[in-house]
């Protein structure tokens, strides 16, 4: 069984819930962080003050990617499989996703936790100014592969994912990206992605 520390409504805890259930894994998940606060017992296990934990056996584990490439790792190889090389151009998209998560940030921050009244509207442009730029680099990916990990669904695919769902509903002004659209139609269909659409309030 995989516990699952963490509150869903943190991208970061729904990558690895989605990933969790792509692995056809029994799992469970206990509420931490956030509006939850932090227990001396989960600091105990992750001192950072952030989501998610793993326990996995005698494992625990925090840092969400490397929790996915753990489970992939572990306990489902067909999400990330391949030779290495192969698996180095899925690999990218788990650290191309922080850059990503910075640049959305802002925006997020103003359009999710500031009251409307108060939301400052310059951080709103400049990150969908910035993460449109970003959004350009996957179209043009998208528009040559069918998935980020190549062919078939794979690890690389569920970062991004997650946030590609907050900036298609946030709010932000956003360029045309027809190939994110068509990728992130077939990821509804995805075991476990309705994790991914629940409310980050």
């Amino acid at each position: 069984m995989l516990t699952i520390w963490g509150r869903l409504n943190s991208h970061n805890v729904k990558k690895v819930v989605w990933a969790a259930v792509e692995a056809d894994l029994q799992w469970e998940r206990h509420d931490i962080g956030g509006q939850f606060g932090y227990t001396p017992e989960y600091l105990a296990m992750n001192p950072n003050r952030l989501v998610p934990t793993i326990q996995d056996g005698d494992l625990t584990l925090w840092e969400s990617n490397a929790i996915l490439r753990y489970i992939a790792d572990q306990h489902a190889r067909h999400l990330w499989s391949g030779t290495a090389k192969a698996r180095a151009q899925t690999d990218r998209w788990l650290d191309w996703q922080f850059q990503f998560a910075d640049a959305q940030r802002a925006a997020f921050l103003e359009l999710v936790r500031v009251p409307e009244a108060e939301r400052d509207t310059a951080k709103i442009e400049k990150g969908a100014e910035a993460t449109s730029k970003m959004m350009a680099i996957l179209n043009d990916v998208l528009s040559g592969q069918e998935w980020l990990s190549g062919k078939d669904f794979g690890i690389g695919d569920i970062p991004m994912g997650t946030y590609t769902h907050t900036w298609l509903t946030l709010g932000l002004d956003r360029i045309e990206a027809p190939h994110v659209r068509a990728w992130y139609q077939k990821l509804l269909d995805r075991p476990g992605f309705e994790y991914v659409t629940i409310p980050l309030t």
